[in-house]
Formats: structure tokens, sequence, C-alpha cells
């Protein structure tokens, strides 16, 4: 991605804290999600076995050492708190900081929202337009055999344009227990990402529920149903799957969602090593694959979740996306002065730009339960 070369050229050639700090972050991940399927290491480059901890303070060491080999202006003979105040010590500590949320954020948000979503990253003062091209084909006319031409037909494409919007992140930061390891550099750094990869995530979802949830309701060929059945599930995912030539639709939902996609029949039996007893679903229900959303929490009501657990969706992945989600340029950032403040607290700040907007000539459909 666009991004993976910003950072080579950030790095100017020492990348090994950018290598560190991804695979800090999937294990930091595999933490946070339980999920085994997460790749990171588990042993260091001598062979010992090396834990969640350990990188944690290999990486605040590795970036005090970045931060203080980029700042060209410590002198390690002198104590690195004589240094703290430094502007060029601050500036490279959320510097590196801004270059870490952009390696690593492309690639946690299509995680996240990949299943519909078109993930793209442009410049500073950019947009992106998306060319929508007709899903329809060219009807046939029956003509004479000495007839030249018959009724000429004709298409255009249409075109979305999204303008990304900034958005703000303000914390409060001590850079003085930063550097002195009373607080984790490495930890903020991943809840910011955190931050941001949520609220992308639940921007783009919005979008996506409001969009299908305006599809049209006709009794046999509406895209929307209300009520499960095996039935009308099947012939939802034929439609799609017709209507978007012939590429395999998908059925798609959160785990609780999932649970109901079954067959009408109650005369069925399932192993305790079924999938379904182990995944909480199906993976391949009807002749279509069974694909599950990760829900997201929902921090404006106390202990609510953001993903519609009533409601399956039904896609096509392989053909356009319904969701166009656009990053502009890369993250900036800025922390006030020590002494800014009476009580010598600082604030940081990272802006980042991004839109979504729905751009596609695909279909989908949904399933109320």
């Amino acid at each position: 991605m666009k991004n993976k070369s910003l950072i080579k050229n950030f790095s100017a050639g020492n990348d090994k804290l950018f290598i560190d700090f991804a695979d800090y972050w999937n294990h930091y991940r595999a933490n946070q999600k339980k999920d085994s399927k997460i790749e990171y290491a588990t042993v260091d480059q001598e062979g010992d076995p090396i834990t969640f901890n350990d990188k944690e303070t290999r990486m605040n060491k590795g970036l005090i050492d970045e931060i203080i080999r980029r700042s060209g202006v410590v002198d390690t003979d002198q104590p690195l708190e004589y240094w703290f105040n430094h502007p060029l010590v601050k500036h490279e500590a959320f510097a590196i900081v801004s270059a870490m949320i952009d390696m690593i954020l492309p690639d946690t948000i299509i995680d996240s929202v990949g299943l519909y979503t078109d993930v793209r990253t442009i410049g500073y003062g950019d947009s992106q337009s998306f060319d929508v091209e007709p899903s329809d084909i060219f009807s046939i006319s029956k003509a004479g055999q000495g007839q030249r031409t018959s009724e000429i037909k004709k298409q255009f494409k249409g075109q979305v344009t999204v303008i990304p919007e900034n958005r703000e992140i303000t914390v409060g930061v001590s850079l003085y227990k930063v550097l002195s390891g009373a607080e984790s550099l490495a930890d903020f750094t991943a809840k910011a990402i955190r931050s941001i990869e949520t609220q992308i995530t639940l921007d783009s979802y919005t979008l996506f529920a409001a969009t299908l949830g305006a599809l049209p309701t006709t009794a046999t060929t509406g895209l929307r149903v209300a009520g499960y059945s095996q039935a009308s599930l099947t012939r939802l995912c034929e439609q799609v799957t017709a209507w978007n030539g012939g590429s395999k639709a998908v059925i798609v939902g959160t785990r609780l969602a999932l649970v109901n996609v079954l067959p009408n029949d109650a005369n069925y039996r399932y192993m305790l090593d079924s999938p379904y007893a182990t995944l909480g679903y199906i993976p391949q229900a009807f002749g279509y694959d069974v694909m599950m959303l990760p829900q997201v929490a929902d921090r404006t009501t106390e202990w609510a979740l953001a993903l519609d657990n009533e409601t399956l969706w039904i896609l096509s992945p392989a053909s356009q996306k319904l969701v166009k989600l656009v990053l502009e340029g890369s993250t900036i950032s800025n922390t006030t002065g020590t002494f800014d403040n009476a009580d010598l607290s600082q604030t940081a700040m990272f802006m980042k730009r991004w839109g979504v907007a729905i751009a596609t000539n695909a279909i989908a459909g949904a399933m109320t339960l």
C-alpha cells in the first residue's frame, strides 16, 4: 500500500523499530480479541521465548532510541532528562507515533470492514473519485434479414467523489513519564490506533447499514426480507449472485445473528466439536459461505453494541464493494509544552482525515430476524 512506502522513506532504512511494532501490534490485537489466528513472534532473534510484556519493554526502549537518533540533539553522555523539553525531541516523539499509526491503520481497518468496504489512501489536499459503471446489459432486438441496424444502445458511467473530513483526538500525556519509562509510549500508540480504527469502522458500518436498511421489500423480489426462513435466505443469495454477474453471494452478520442460519427442518443434530458448536455458527449454509463481522462497542451508551445483531447481510465481496473509504494524507500530531499549563500537564493531539460514501453498481440484500 502507499503508506508502506511512506514508512520506508520516513525510517530512512532504519525500519527495525517499525517491523517490531507491527509484530507488537499483532500480539496486542491477539490478546485483545483472543484470536489465535493472528500471527506474532513467540521467540526473539536469539530463539529465546518472548512475552508481550517483554515486547512492550523493548518497544519503549526502541522508541526512545529512535527519538534520540532522529532528533540528533541528545548528548548521550548527559542525563536524558536534560533533553525532555527540547522541541526536536518532542517533535520526533510524536512524528514516530504518527508514522506508526499510518503504517498499521489501513490493515486493521480492512480486517474490520473489508467485506463491504474498499479502502483507498490519497495525498493531502486530494479527493478520490469512483467511476460507477451501469450494471445493466444490452437488450437484444429482433431484426429483419435486410435490416442494417436495430435500436441503438448506449450506457454512461456515473461518478461519486469522496472528500475526506478532519477528525481529531486530544489526550493528556506526560512526555516526562514516557521518556522516563513510567508510561508506555507503545501502549499509548496502540490505543490511538484502536480509537481511530473503531471510529472509522463505525462510520463505514453506519453508512452501510443505513443504505441496506432502505432496500425495497417487495414480497417475492425485494432485497430486504422481514423474518428468517431458509427459502427466503436462499432466494436472496440467488438474487444477489445473479444480479452481480455471477459473483457468488456471502451471508454476513455478527456471531449472534449468524446463530439463526439453520435449516428449517428441526430434525438435525450437531456434535460438540462441530463448527456450529466451536464457532457459534455454521461456516457454509445452503451452498453459500457464511462470514462473521466482529462486533464493536457502542461507547455512547453503557454496555451497548454498535453492530446490528438482528440482521443478516447478503453481499458479493468479489464484486464492487458497497462502501468506499478514503484516508487522506498522514496523521498529524502535536503536543503542548511542558510548562504551558499551570499543573505542568501536556496534551497530545492527533489529526486524521477520512471520508466514506456509497459508490457501487453491485446489489446486496438484508434479512431482519
